[in-house]
């Protein structure tokens, strides 16, 4: 054993979500709103001046106190040096709190370009999880940031800010899967496309993480106790199928799934079955879940 071990320690710079979220929101309003950037930083650059002064005030008022010697009323200079120390304290003060209320509005302001930044988060995280398929799949922030500043200065001005997002949102969205497709297998391409639409989903609140994980992996269960009700359907189909309906917005799937079979079963031996009428119980169901049920009665699909 050698006396002395060595420790390292692994430090991951890869950016997070919510960090880039803010480094584009910053790039975004300088390129759409530079003054209320410039704006912004001032006021940093204000905040933190005004702080150093208060502190520079809260030393030379200390330093008073412990230099001077008998009453510090009697000591007229020690006096006018507390005296113009209030005097410039209570003025960095009124900066200060005029400096917070103007942030308040710029952020007010800047927060409106906080839809734009957030789905461009999600896609940067999306191609980032493109290296997991083939370690050859790599993209750059820096890449990523010049097709993001390309895709505003290119994407269709409006002055409605909403239909404004919705132009950038568009065109970047595009302009990504375009450049990131011509990087991309043949094979891997209908994958990509499929990663893309379901974190976007997910992260709109569409799409459940426990309908996702059903997706990838059928569900777990140890027994089925329910019987199967149609000698057509597979078992393990029928055991997915009750998981399924555990779920909250499949709840009555499994009872319901019995009255109904003849729709099933048209479901079933269809060569598109997305594409066939569901029964009843499926009515609220969104084109994910629909998936779901394909995937359980018709894997190959």
């Amino acid at each position: 054993m050698p006396e002395t071990a060595v420790k390292v320690t692994l430090v991951n710079f890869m950016i997070t979500p919510e960090g880039l979220e803010d480094q584009l929101l910053g790039i975004v309003v300088a390129r759409e709103r530079p003054e209320l950037e410039e704006q912004k930083n001032a006021l940093i650059v204000q905040g933190a001046e005004n702080k150093k002064q208060l502190k520079q005030i809260e030393d030379k008022i200390l330093e008073v106190l412990s230099s001077s010697e008998g009453n510090i009323l009697e000591d007229e200079s020690a006096i006018k040096v507390l005296s113009s120390s209030k005097t410039l304290a209570n003025e960095i003060a009124e900066k200060q709190q005029t400096a917070e209320e103007t942030e308040k509005m710029i952020d007010a302001a800047r927060f409106g370009y906080k839809p734009i930044a957030a789905h461009s988060s999600v896609l940067f995280f999306t191609i980032a999880q493109m290296s997991n398929i083939d370690p050859m799949y790599q993209y750059s922030l820096p890449w990523f940031t010049n097709l993001f500043l390309n895709s505003i200065d290119q994407s269709q001005r409006a002055e409605d800010l909403t239909e404004r997002l919705g132009h950038l949102q568009a065109h970047f969205t595009y302009s990504l899967y375009r450049n990131v497709c011509r990087s991309l297998f043949e094979k891997d391409k209908l994958l990509f496309a499929f990663l893309l639409c379901i974190n976007l989903l997910k992260a709109k609140g569409e799409v459940e993480h426990s309908e996702f994980e059903f997706f990838l992996t059928g569900g777990i269960g140890l027994g089925n106790e329910h019987a199967n009700p149609a000698e057509w359907l597979p078992s393990k189909s029928w055991d997915e199928i009750c998981r399924l309906s555990a779920m909250p917005r499949f709840a009555g799937l499994r009872e319901s799934f019995g009255t109904s079979l003849e729709a099933w079963k048209t479901v079933y031996d269809s060569s598109a079955p997305r594409k066939e009428a569901f029964p009843e119980v499926a009515a609220k169901w969104d084109l994910f879940q629909r998936l779901l049920m394909v995937r359980c009665l018709r894997p190959d699909k």
